[in-house]
């Protein structure tokens, strides 16, 4: 099938599907006159990769865990381990998330709203005072 079919199959757009191909996380065939030829297991792998992607993995993890995927002798362990990496990386960036809300929910209510210049919000970024 061609990107197109590859694509609608998929999900992505074509522009990505190309992208996967050039850093080498699928490798479609190529007909005698050149153009992309894609299989099932490439829209299988394509689809395979939006939702791991979906989820948070990084092009690199997603390369790992598709040669996982691929690697019929692998320990499911090494799947786990590689999915709890990405759980405690989430759990770290929802503290964070949290406390910038904190920080800017404080600064907002610092903040009287009114036609006058003076802000503690403005202040509080330019560190001229503390709040």
């Amino acid at each position: 099938m061609n990107i197109g079919q590859a694509s609608e199959r998929s999900g992505l757009p074509a522009k990505t599907i190309r992208y996967y191909e050039d850093i080498g996380l699928i490798n479609p065939d190529r007909s005698d006159n050149g153009y992309r030829d894609y299989a099932v297991a490439d829209v299988h792998k394509l689809r395979f990769l939006q939702k791991s992607r979906g989820l948070g993995f990084s092009v690199e993890e997603c390369r790992q865990l598709l040669a996982l995927y691929e690697d019929k002798s692998r320990a499911s362990a090494d799947v786990k381990e590689l999915t709890q990496t990405k759980l405690t990386e989430i759990d770290r960036k929802i503290r964070e998330l949290t406390e910038l809300r904190r920080t800017l929910e404080h600064l907002v209510h610092a903040c009287h709203g009114n036609d006058r210049p003076d802000c503690p919000i403005l202040e509080e970024l330019s560190e001229e005072r503390a709040i």
